[in-house]
């Protein structure tokens, strides 16, 4: 086979290979000859039909395998002649398909970087603690109770507000016109959650039990159902009901209720919890930081597809939250503004993949077939029984599905490995403090190492529409609560 460098430029290159006829024809011959002692035909016994039938009746499909096999073999011999570390899947490209003449292919790649961490022992870093206190706790506390919460009739005279529940039957009418599943009967709307057409709730808003509105709005330009979008509804509502928000005490009472003896009790697991949280925000920080270190200090050329590969997970991500937003044509409409930002979180991403991945390697950290065994019982626990047992063969026998599972926990290894080497000091803290380093602007766009890890390796009725913009959701007789 002859090979010859055709571009070189950046972590990109491209080579044109001449795969001789004589070497498809051999394997072309080969299957022929594996073939022939299956082949039935009448009139001939199993394995006597005559080679030439066999190759007229298989030869173009014989030629093809044969094709596929040269090709692949092809490309494996490049990268290991070459010494090539793919990015990603190599581009192959027929140039001369001729059967009568030698096989050309032109296969494009891109390389991963030689990358030198450098001295990244002694990194410093900054510990916030927070004391799993009284006011803690009690926090925590008071979040599970607002969890436990329950909703019940107000009184005649309670005027709606804003997370309260208004129990409703709604006429929608266009134009003074009655329209396919503007009715609905016994609709619970939570006040304030922004589900509604925009400007619904907000109308039902002091509302009282009995209580008959007049509610006026648009449907959104980008509503789905085409003849409502941007059209102008009244909808004739009739409140049934109000019911307000009632958070238990916290006593023992409350306590016994979860199955506990006291209210003691409680605050006993509850401490635990709150502990558990406050180390793994104080990780989460300490990781951030880590890595803005290591993004400031490293920078590299990093292959053009992987950060491809990674804007197009983070798009597709933000653009499916866009659609659930009150307004999603105003909500896409900010996240292409910010196009350029999410592409630089891309290509941070697939730097700091690299980067982790190399220190990794260097300082010999792996995951175990044990952990390995443990992540896809757990991945396939996400699923189905019935479909349990095909997750974990796609596991065990797909290489980049497997690596894929294993990056996040050895990213967590290396990154556990470097905050043991760094230089830590300590400060007490506040969760407010954390929190909001966490939820910065310099931390947002900083966000976290690309999920690949160390797989960077190549391996081969009708609906009822009415006021809710979500109306692929049958909503009759349905609580929005």
């Amino acid at each position: 086979m002859h090979i010859a460098e055709t571009l070189n430029e950046g972590l990109r290159r491209e080579y044109s290979l001449t795969i001789p006829k004589a070497d498809i024809d051999a394997r072309v011959d080969k299957q022929l000859a594996e073939v022939a002692g299956r082949v039935a035909m009448p009139g001939f016994r199993p394995g006597k039909v005559p080679a030439n039938l066999v190759r007229k009746m298989h030869g173009a499909a014989l030629r093809q395998e044969a094709l596929e096999g040269a090709v692949k073999d092809g490309v494996q011999q490049l990268l290991s002649e070459k010494n090539l570390r793919p990015a990603t899947q190599p581009e192959v490209e027929l140039t001369t398909a001729d059967p009568n003449a030698d096989v050309g292919l032109k296969v494009s790649v891109e390389l991963l970087p030689a990358v030198e961490p450098g001295e990244v022992d002694g990194i410093a870093l900054e510990k916030l603690t927070v004391e799993a206190d009284d006011t803690e706790l009690d926090a925590a506390l008071s979040r599970l109770a607002e969890q436990q919460k329950r909703f019940d009739a107000a009184p005649a005279d309670h005027a709606a507000a804003t997370g309260d529940i208004v129990v409703v039957d709604f006429e929608g009418k266009v134009d003074g016109e009655t329209f396919e599943g503007g009715k609905a009967e016994g609709i619970a709307i939570t006040l304030g959650e922004g589900r509604l057409i925009p400007g619904f709730e907000d109308q039902l808003v002091g509302s009282k039990a009995n209580d008959q509105r007049e509610v006026e709005v648009t449907f959104p330009a980008d509503y789905t159902t085409k003849y409502l979008a941007g059209r102008d509804a009244v909808f004739d509502v009739l409140v049934n009901e109000v019911r307000t928000a009632v958070t238990p005490a916290i006593d023992d009472e409350f306590a016994k209720g979860l199955g506990l003896d006291d209210l003691a009790a409680l605050r006993e697991i509850m401490k635990d919890q709150v502990e558990s949280e406050l180390t793994g925000l104080t990780r989460t920080h300490m990781k951030r930081k880590l890595l803005d270190h290591l993004a400031a200090t490293h920078d590299f050329a990093v292959p053009g597809g992987m950060v491809d590969q990674e804007f197009e997970q983070i798009w597709k991500q933000l653009a499916d939250e866009a659609t659930r937003e009150g307004d999603p044509a105003k909500a896409m409409a900010d996240l292409e503004a910010e196009r350029a930002d999410y592409r630089t979180i891309a290509e941070r991403r697939v730097r700091l993949g690299l980067l982790l991945s190399e220190i990794g390697r260097r300082a010999g950290i792996e995951v175990s077939q044990t952990e390995m065994n443990r992540l896809i019982g757990q991945e396939a626990a996400r699923y189905p029984q019935n479909q349990q047992q095909q997750i974990v063969k796609l596991l065990r026998d797909n290489p980049m599905a497997a690596a894929q599972l294993r990056a996040p926990l050895y990213e967590e290894k290396v990154v556990d490995h470097l905050i043991e080497k760094a230089n830590v000091t300590e400060r007490a803290s506040t969760r407010a403090e954390i929190q909001a380093a966490l939820e910065s602007e310099e931390g947002a766009l900083g966000g976290m190492a690309l999920p690949s890890g160390e797989a960077v390796a190549f391996d081969d009725g009708g609906h009822v529409h009415g006021p809710d913009c979500d109306h692929d959701h049958d909503h009759e007789g349905h609580a929005h609560e």
